[in-house]
């Protein structure tokens, strides 16, 4: 069967595959952080440099986006997919070989490559899929997402007792390889390794109008709301097993534990919001997110001893956060250049905000040697996602149907 029939064959063809491409977007970032004993003892360094294995890549999400824009630009959308894929393989490959060195470099790659796949999905789901199935697919791609963290969280310590923490590392290339395989079959060869012929310009035609980026009240907003949803998500990860020890007494172990509901129940509220944003729109499903969200701050303030339950409603929540904001970039998006630029723009500005959260809690708790003075900005973040995401919501709504009625 043809690449063509294989995509005319059935819509959720594509839905599966931005599935299993979208396995590798997230699970190298979390890869080292099970064995980081290991690395700081293998490669002698300190806790600082180990940190950098983590936190490189949520740097390269931000400072990277123009390099991404220019991938896909030059390359064409299926080419700087296929460019994803391989980077992330080779980047791990190269995270794998003994020396801190290497292991920077490979990180820095694997980082310059989920950029250029965090901006691409979202154009490739505006391309294919069916406007009926956008939020749906957009839902599997966050659950995705979410679902490749968790199983290379789970998976590499066990690995790296069989074999030690390089092999087990290395072991994730083979979705990239997988993944790589799907991406081939889905597009065929052709499309998938050469760049895409531009189309010759017709001297006759008018030249389309201009569409919005940096000058768009909207696409700033959208761009808030992110750096909102990603500093909550990024500061509830890092120091929720850290409160819960301080503030229930649970050990190490069990506040780890405790903490992983937030990632998993992120898997059920990506796959959920779709049926909210069918029923009440984006706004609403920004209302409803941002409220769950809030529980998760509030609840670690006032009562903390119940986090399983605030963890399952936020982590719900964090999930569905994510769906939606991309749902609102490709319906106010006019074409696939102009959703690259979206995503790039809304993802360039949230991941620089984001990267910053860690480093704010841990100051603002040292400083006030309290956990309610960084929990603050947390809600705060929180809200900011809600207030502007559904501001957003409103201006893309009036934006479509002024389209729709032209």
């Amino acid at each position: 069967m043809t690449a063509a029939r294989i995509r005319s064959a059935s819509p959720w063809i594509v839905i599966l595959v931005v599935a299993i491409v979208s396995l590798n977007l997230r699970g190298p970032v979390v890869a080292i952080a099970p064995v980081v004993d290991e690395v700081q003892s293998e490669l002698g360094i300190d806790a600082g440099t180990a940190g950098l294995l983590t936190s490189l890549p949520i740097l390269c999400f931000s400072l990277l986006v123009p390099l991404a824009l220019l991938v896909i630009r030059r390359a064409g959308i299926d080419a700087a997919v296929t460019i994803t894929l391989v980077g992330v393989g080779i980047g791990t490959a190269v995270r794998s070989v003994d020396g801190v060195g290497w292991a920077i470099t490979g990180t820095v790659i694997i980082g310059a490559a989920i950029t250029i796949g965090n901006v691409v999905v979202p154009v490739v789901i505006r391309r294919d899929v069916p406007p009926e199935r956008v939020s749906l697919t957009t839902g599997v791609y966050t659950s995705a997402l979410n679902v490749g963290s968790a199983i290379t969280s789970l998976g590499t310590a066990p690995l790296a007792e069989a074999f030690g923490w390089q092999l087990a590392v290395l072991a994730w290339a083979l979705l990239a390889i997988a993944a790589l395989l799907a991406w081939l079959l889905y597009v065929g060869p052709r499309r998938a390794l050469a760049p895409a012929a531009r189309p010759a310009r017709d001297p006759s035609a008018q030249p389309p109008a201009r569409a919005r980026t940096w000058g768009s009240l909207t696409v700033i907003m959208v761009g808030i709301a992110f750096s909102g949803q990603a500093f909550a998500y990024y500061a509830t990860t890092a120091w929720v097993p850290t409160i819960l020890r301080d503030e229930t007494g649970l050990d190490t172990v069990s506040a780890g534990a405790s903490a992983s509901l937030f990632q998993i129940a992120a898997i059920i509220g990506s796959l959920l919001t779709p049926l909210l944003l069918a029923r009440i729109r984006p706004l609403g499903t920004f209302v409803v997110l941002g409220a769950l969200w809030s529980t998760v701050p509030l609840g670690l303030m006032l009562a903390p001893e119940l986090w399983t339950l605030w963890g399952v409603l936020g982590g719900a929540a964090q999930g569905g956060g994510f769906t939606t904001v991309f749902v609102v970039i490709v319906s106010f998006a006019v074409s696939d250049k102009h959703a690259a630029a979206l995503s790039g723009i809304v993802q360039g500005i949230g991941y620089a905000v984001a990267a910053t959260a860690p480093a704010v809690l841990g100051f603002t708790h040292d400083v006030t040697g309290v956990w309610s003075t960084p929990l603050l900005l947390v809600l705060g973040a929180v809200l900011t996602f809600t207030g502007l995401g559904v501001a957003s919501a409103v201006r893309a709504a009036r934006a479509a149907r002024r389209r729709g009625s032209a």
